[in-house]
């Protein structure tokens, strides 16, 4: 198996180097670091990382800008936040803009390998009381104008294109749950949980698990 390509981002040359060494001795292929956003996004679209671990506060431009400059250069990379902020507004910022995962930089260093690892599996990641969060705000976004407006006709454009099976994930996933507690819920393998969870994004044209999260709950799959 081909090593998990990732990319460091930080304007803190000790922290990047200290991060960078910590990936690569964990068997990560670090492909490339960078101190600033526009650079970082330049440098993405050639080093195709799987993964780019990216902190919110950059000299040039904002992390929320990097986000979608990252996600234009690149639509499949997967982003995961590591920063010293932990506001809400923050988080729900880098979320909205694309970002797969959010961390807090006093995040123990065993958790964040086990991240970036979901991460690249497309598994949506964050310190804990922030996946409550965002998920608390997009489920008040999805109660504002426009769900309920219909009856089922508001989800049967998304859900003959569905297996049976790839609803129920869909579901789970808009509870907030990981692959593995869906897996062991469903009695399914991680890869088939991760297998059900691909096709769904490629069929409803998503590009992560926490845009299909978003999906699910302005649809009211979550109930």
């Amino acid at each position: 198996m081909n090593p998990i390509r990732v990319m460091v981002v930080d304007d803190h040359p000790m922290w990047r180097e200290g991060v960078a060494r910590d990936l690569t001795e964990a068997g990560f292929l670090v492909v490339a670091t960078s101190g600033e956003g526009r650079q970082a996004i330049r440098v993405a679209a050639a080093a195709r990382p799987d993964v780019v671990v990216l902190d919110l506060q950059l000299p040039d431009i904002s992390g929320v800008e990097v986000i979608l400059g990252l996600r234009a250069a690149l639509p499949s990379v997967r982003v995961l936040m590591l920063s010293a902020s932990g506001e809400q507004q923050s988080v729900l910022d880098a979320v909205k803009a694309g970002a797969t995962g959010y961390l807090v930089k006093s995040t123990a260093p065993a958790e964040f390998l086990e991240a970036v690892h979901r991460t690249a599996a497309g598994d949506a990641v964050f310190t804990p009381g922030l996946a409550g969060l965002v998920l608390g705000e997009y489920r008040r976004l999805a109660a504002g104008p426009g769900r309920g407006s219909g009856t089922a006709g508001a989800v049967e454009p998304a859900t003959p294109q569905l297996t049976e099976r790839e609803t129920e994930v869909l579901r789970l996933v808009a509870k907030g749950m990981s692959y593995k507690q869906i897996a062991q819920r469903l009695g399914l393998s991680h890869r088939t949980v991760q297998n059900h969870v691909q096709n769904t994004l490629g069929k409803l044209q998503l590009h992560n698990r926490v845009e299909l999260t978003r999906y699910a709950i302005e649809r009211g799959l979550d109930d």
